[in-house]
């Protein structure tokens, strides 16, 4: 089935998004894009990187190499030179070795992220209430295919087994030809 072109990424306008809820979307992504992007810079480069980011709603996001609080602690005390456990080469390396081999398994868990997104995105186009805009049961029978036969066919067993505990349970008693129902002895 050939798919519709797309208008691609589009430019946007930077300015304040009015509506809240498209805010605090466009926030979440942005922000996970920034952190991605500084976790890059700092395997790429090893540059020392401490962002802190104060959503809308006040709460607080961080992402450090090695970790927010010694960047900070070194920004407030002006003191640009490394602290002193750098003096330990060994040490030093080691945390590098680590942060970057943590910072390669992020990235590849957003790559994964991302692929799985996109095949759960392709697994719901080829649905057929995705097609048709309606739940597969709701879809004529004549359209309905072996296997979507045989889930109606189970859906409809378990149906009709959960209505028949539903009346059993309610005491529903019919009376007359059976289009009326009294409920107990009384009619209703």
């Amino acid at each position: 089935m050939a798919r519709k072109p797309s208008m691609g990424r589009q430019k946007i306008e930077i300015k304040r998004i009015n509506c809240e809820f498209s805010r605090q979307v466009t926030f979440s992504k942005r922000r996970a894009g920034l952190f991605k992007k500084a976790s890059e810079l700092c395997t790429l480069c090893g540059a020392e990187i401490a962002i802190l980011v104060f959503s809308p709603a006040g709460k607080v996001f961080s992402f450090g190499h090695p970790n927010v609080e010694s960047i900070v602690d070194r920004f407030l005390n002006e003191n640009n030179s490394p602290p002193e456990t750098a003096a330990l080469p060994l040490v030093e390396a080691f945390r590098g070795a680590s942060v970057c081999e943590l910072n390669q398994q992020y990235t590849q868990v957003l790559n994964l992220m991302e692929i799985e997104k996109k095949r759960a995105e392709t697994l719901y186009q080829s649905t057929p209430e995705a097609k048709q805009g309606e739940p597969w049961w709701e879809a004529p029978i004549e359209n309905m295919g072996l296997h979507e036969l045989q889930k109606l066919m189970i859906f409809m067993e378990e149906l009709k087994k959960n209505m028949k505990k539903r009346v059993d349970a309610s005491s529903i008693i019919p009376y007359g030809d059976g289009y009326g129902f009294s409920i107990g002895r009384g009619l209703i």
